[in-house]
């Protein structure tokens, strides 16, 4: 077999994976392919286009298994679309007259890179999609294996993205504390706003999470340190239907009883309304460089902060988001074990001159392999009539009505 050289990079969000992901690829490749060079290009498609990158030394490699400890990235991430032109002329990333696509080829070639592995979700591995097109049409063979990561668990036709029971998890452990700022006032509305742009599927984890974690708890009944403080009384997604008035009602009835009320919200939910009203009434709504709404200028919590607190007569009313602090985390226990079989699958598909996506394919009765990148898109919409979600939502006491599209 020839030499190999083989890139690294992450890009796009963080996720409790990166930082293990990269570890467990240099120990692969250290363990089966000694010889093969290993670059990681720093600040995801920044760093290519910018030449700004790691050479990973033999004292990095020794050293690799000490990044499965830490949450966030050892090489860096950043949002750059390679095929959004006027966006990386804007940041300084090209020259006028330059195409991102072909510099970013140039630097993959002039460093003799041979395996690309990009760490990230659809848009970084549709990215490296469009990368490996572009150099395949141009004579440069290159295989590029991409890693799917994100909290928000909406890859199609990914089964389980990396990172995402380990934000599940830590945002349970974080609203555990959170919750008890139920006591410091009377009539209190504690929301807990959860990261997932269209997807429900963390916010729905998280409070099932939440849920085993204080099921067992010892309370003491009569004081408020009993159940009904840890409850959760509401959950919202963008794949469920509500009816504001309706809720309002149920809400406050529980409020007028126990002098507080919990809601679990995810940061997509109501968003396309938010964003419509807000467009109807002028406002400029600031996109990133891929389309998407940017989503912490709309502040979905403090949308229904606003709209609850009121109806509820809250007298304290507040917002926490778990998200930067879940998605920094390091892996759990069981994104390790996901990780580690991804990685040792990426790594025989790049020696082997396979592209792709490693996961586990629904599409193929959840396989394990490398998925074609043109099967990869975002978005995969959380099934709220799985049974494990039912019976959230039957522990809250709430109706699930899907939402229509």
């Amino acid at each position: 077999m020839a030499k190999q050289k083989v890139g690294i990079l992450t890009a796009g969000g963080l996720a409790p994976c990166l930082s293990s992901a990269v570890g467990g690829l240099i120990e692969r490749y250290t363990d089966i392919a000694p010889d093969a060079e290993i670059v990681a290009y720093k600040s995801g498609y920044r760093g290519l286009l910018m030449d700004y990158k790691i050479e990973i030394t033999s004292e990095m490699r020794e050293k690799a298994h000490v990044l499965h400890r830490y949450g966030g990235s050892p090489i860096g991430n950043s949002r750059v679309k390679l095929t959004n032109v006027a966006d990386c002329l804007k940041n300084g990333l090209i020259k006028e007259g330059e195409n991102p696509l072909h510099v970013a080829a140039e630097r993959l070639a002039k460093d003799g890179i041979t395996i690309l592995h990009t760490i990230g979700g659809d848009d970084t591995n549709t990215t490296a999609a469009d990368l490996a097109a572009y150099l395949d049409a141009n004579g440069y063979r290159l295989t590029v294996v991409g890693l799917p990561k994100t909290v928000d668990n909406d890859v199609v036709p990914i089964r389980q993205s990396l990172g995402a029971w380990t934000a599940a998890e830590v945002g349970a452990r974080f609203f555990d504390h959170v919750s008890n700022e139920q006591s410091a006032a009377p009539r209190s509305l504690v929301i807990h706003e959860v990261m997932g742009r269209h997807c429900g599927w963390l916010t729905a984890a998280t409070a099932k999470a939440y849920i085993d974690r204080t099921r067992n708890n010892e309370y003491i009944e009569g004081m408020m340190m009993n159940t009904e403080l840890k409850n959760i009384d509401g959950l919202y997604l963008p794949e469920m239907h509500f009816d504001l008035d309706a809720e309002a009602d149920r809400l406050k009835e529980l409020m007028d009883r126990t002098g507080f009320v919990t809601l679990f919200v995810s940061e997509g939910a109501c968003l396309d309304q938010i964003v419509a009203d807000r467009e109807a009434a002028g406002e400029e709504i600031k996109r990133d460089a891929f389309g998407h709404v940017k989503i912490d200028t709309i502040n979905v919590g403090n949308w229904f902060q606003k709209h609850f607190a009121k109806l509820l007569q809250a007298e304290r009313s507040m917002v926490q988001k778990s998200g930067y602090y879940a998605r920094s985390a390091p892996a759990n226990a069981e994104d390790l074990r996901l990780i580690h079989s991804m990685v040792d699958l990426a790594v025989e598909c790049g020696l082997n001159k396979i592209s792709g996506v490693t996961g586990h394919d629904e599409g193929q009765g959840g396989k394990l392999r490398a998925i074609e990148f043109p099967r990869i898109k975002g978005g995969k919409a959380f099934d709220v009539t799985v049974p494990w979600f039912k019976d959230v939502m039957d522990d809250i006491g709430q109706k699930i009505t899907p939402a229509k599209h």
